[in-house]
């Protein structure tokens, strides 16, 4: 009997995947504009949001949490222990928290999952997936520094969005885009939005 079973079929290359946490920290719009980009860039993106970042969202931008949740292809309970993205068997090219918390960030260097962001940083990690926390937090305390040294050695990316002065933004959401732009770099995804460094120009 000839099987109707089809190898390529099965081998067809998955649409890249990328987990996308947003927490209470300050900086809702740089979560809302990396949906955006992986959006126009056909990544599958998977969204978590905590309560707090959905209040943020509302008092710093004009967005309401359900239209961020919108850009996502798939919206998981932050209180959803059993979703997909909570396993390691679960596929996925990495995690970003943007913008993140030092809450969130303690959590993930102690390993304490007690919700899905932290629960799937830890699979990341475990799983030696890229991870990058959008840091948002200034000045920091030693216990904020002994934390970001833990998760980097531990594997994970931390990147605070630090303004790109040298492209003169005219706007803040350029400043945003540029940070963006350098995130989806550590994925190798090329946004295009923003002016990368070619060394001093001629007058």
């Amino acid at each position: 009997m000839t099987s109707t079973h089809s190898p390529s079929a099965s081998h067809t290359p998955r649409r890249k995947r990328i987990v996308v946490a947003m927490t209470g920290a300050t900086g809702a719009l740089m979560g809302i504009k990396l949906l955006i980009a992986l959006r126009r860039l056909n990544i599958e993106t998977h969204l978590i949001m905590s309560k707090w970042a959905e209040a943020t969202i509302k008092y710093e931008t004009d967005y309401h949490p359900s239209n961020v949740k919108a850009l996502a292809d798939y919206t998981h309970n932050i209180n959803d222990m059993a979703a997909p993205i909570s396993s390691g068997s679960f596929k996925t090219d990495g995690l970003i928290v943007c913008p993140c918390s030092m809450k969130t960030l303690a959590a993930i260097n102690s390993g304490f999952c007690d919700d899905l962001i932290s629960r799937t940083a830890d699979v990341m990690l475990k799983e030696r997936r890229r991870v990058v926390l959008v840091a948002r937090e200034t000045p920091l305390s030693e216990i904020h520094l002994r934390n970001m040294l833990e998760v980097t050695r531990a594997g994970a990316v931390i990147f605070p969005p630090v303004p790109a002065l040298y492209i003169r933004p005219a706007s803040v959401e350029e400043l945003i885009d540029q940070s963006v732009g350098r995130v989806l770099d550590l994925f190798d995804l090329d946004t295009g939005d923003f002016e990368r460094w070619e060394g001093w120009k001629k007058e």
